[in-house]
């Protein structure tokens, strides 16, 4: 493929595809989809052309009927790369984790999976989720220990078909991620994507959603929480091209310590072949400490006037003083009172992992924090 010299694309549905990493140019930092990346924490993912590096390690527990995990060496991609990093994982990863889930299947407890980093060079991963048609399944994928790391995770929703999906980026602290998550929805099928942030020094994720057919529902939902000198940066395309779909998108986070930086960035294009869409969006940042910065951009594109709805909000700002006061003026110390007001920011999206241990897991993670920064 050539690529012409033609202007910067005026909108999502124009910009450049290619699975080759030397088709996109170098990274300066000015490009609008990389000035909020601290480009130089990235590491060798900016300027490599392939990655050699040990990808992290899979382990499973046993599986249930129905669920198979294998390795294979290539599956026909559901991912079009549009960005130089997931082009670079894409050219350099050594095989596929296929994780697929049977027709009409629906296993009776969640299926984890969990990926191991264990250091060394940059290293690029691929992962493949196939849900048949009318099978309903919950995914978690956590992701743990030390990484400099690109990969990309593809996720084919069969039609009917319904998946709970979890993502958890666990890192140690000195931990380097870029990963795009794709969602292709069927006709009729339902995706919530739940996609959790604690780790790395910097974790950088862009999920995109395409649908294959009209009723398609995809919820998107993100949990983040930043300390000193972290980096998380999530963005999101959802692509409406088919009539009749909906798309829920709903990201929180919370941020301590003067060099906490967050990037919440929310693309929804409506084509003017989707008429009866529904979509909305919304960001919400809870500053905990002075000095921590939030940056935060719901977008909107529509071609077509004939749709249900679309809206999005954002919203950062501190502790709710009148919230202290009610839970203060009660007898509860200020501290716990603090603990309390984090937890129920958080809890809604907690709530929707459908996995018992891993919510009280992480809520006790995020109170872990509050206690470790004094707060």
């Amino acid at each position: 493929m050539t690529t012409e010299a033609i202007a910067p694309p005026s909108t999502k549905s124009q910009v450049l595809r290619s699975f080759d990493v030397t088709e996109f140019p170098a990274l300066n930092g000015l490009e609008e989809e990389w000035r909020f990346t601290p480009l130089k924490r990235l590491r060798d993912l900016v300027t490599a052309t392939s990655l050699t590096g040990a990808a992290p390690t899979v382990e499973y527990a046993d599986l249930p009927a129905g669920v198979t995990v294998s390795d294979a060496d290539d599956v026909e991609p559901v991912l079009t790369p549009f960005d130089r990093v997931s082009a670079l994982a894409y050219g350099s990863a050594a095989g596929v984790t296929v994780i697929e889930v049977a027709p009409e299947a629906e296993p009776a407890e969640a299926v984890v999976i969990r990926l191991i980093g264990k250091g060394g060079d940059a290293a690029a991963a691929r992962t493949f989720v196939k849900v048949g048609a009318f099978a309903k399944a919950t995914i978690v994928l956590e992701q743990t220990g030390t990484v400099t790391l690109a990969d990309n995770i593809e996720v084919v929703v069969g039609d009917g078909a319904q998946l709970t999906f979890v993502t958890l980026a666990e890192w140690e602290r000195d931990a380097v991620q870029a990963q795009h998550v794709k969602l292709r929805v069927g006709r009729d099928a339902r995706v919530q994507h739940v996609q959790v942030t604690l780790g790395g020094d910097l974790v950088r994720q862009f999920t995109s959603v395409e649908y294959t057919g009209r009723g398609g529902d995809a919820e998107l939902w993100g949990l983040y929480f930043a300390d000193s000198g972290q980096h998380h940066e999530h963005r999101q395309l959802v692509d409406h091209a088919v009539p009749d779909c909906r798309s829920n998108v709903g990201y929180r986070g919370a941020l301590q310590g003067r060099s906490a930086q967050t990037v919440w960035v929310g693309d929804v294009l409506i084509r003017a072949a989707a008429t009866g869409t529904d979509t909305y969006e919304i960001n919400r940042n809870l500053l905990l400490t002075d000095g921590a910065v939030a940056h935060s951009v719901p977008n909107l594109e529509i071609e077509t006037g004939e749709i249900a709805g679309a809206g999005h909000a954002s919203a950062t700002g501190r502790f709710d003083d009148e919230q202290l006061f009610y839970l203060m003026a009660r007898g509860i110390p200020e501290k716990e009172a603090r603990k309390l007001v984090v937890r129920g920011f958080f809890a809604e999206l907690i709530n929707k992992i459908p996995v018992e241990r891993l919510r009280e897991r992480l809520g006790d993670a995020i109170e872990a924090r509050l206690v470790d920064s004094g707060l």
